[in-house]
């Protein structure tokens, strides 16, 4: 199973569109997993249309239209994968402790709310990812996203995805 993993896309204010290198990405994947701040309707309706399959939540810059079509916490089983999405996870000292204990038996927790891509594992808890943003670097060198497998309920491949300027 084929994954691309964003967040922070902040649509259209911080871009009009999504890089076309994330569209093809989004074209390829089997899933998609947005954790948050798409910040309009139109770029959640048109990854529906798109993707094959996608899973998404609110983020703190997402209005009341947003928060009414998404949850906070998105949880999927992928092929005994249990993925838990969600937008923001607090500050990054003591992250790996607090989202073992606000997530038990999840084996990888997606999140986004820093634009910093991450890649931790919480002991006795979940792998943490984040793939920073496709649209607003912030303080990084490059825009990014995930992509990543699903084989036979395991993790592979993940991959840091630069989007070129």
């Amino acid at each position: 199973m084929r994954l691309v993993i964003m967040a922070d896309t902040h649509v259209p204010k911080r871009a009009r569109d999504l890089p076309a290198e994330l569209w093809s990405a989004v074209d390829a994947a089997d899933l998609v997993i947005h954790a948050g701040d798409w910040v309009d309707e139109s770029l959640l309706d048109a990854l529906t249309a798109r993707a094959a399959r996608l899973v998404g939540v609110y983020g703190n810059n997402d209005g009341p239209s947003l928060r009414r079509r998404l949850p906070e916490v998105a949880r999927v089983n992928l092929d005994g994968l249990r993925v838990a999405v969600v937008h923001e996870t607090g500050p990054a000292a003591g992250r790996e402790r607090r989202c073992a204990a606000r997530f038990p038996g999840c084996d990888l927790l997606v999140f986004g709310h820093s634009h910093i891509p991450w890649d931790s594992q919480a002991a006795g808890g979940p792998r943490l990812l984040n793939p920073g943003s496709p649209t607003d670097r912030r303080r990084q060198p490059v825009a990014t996203f995930l992509t990543a497998e699903v084989v036979g309920g395991e993790l592979r491949d993940v991959r840091l995805r630069p989007v070129p300027r």
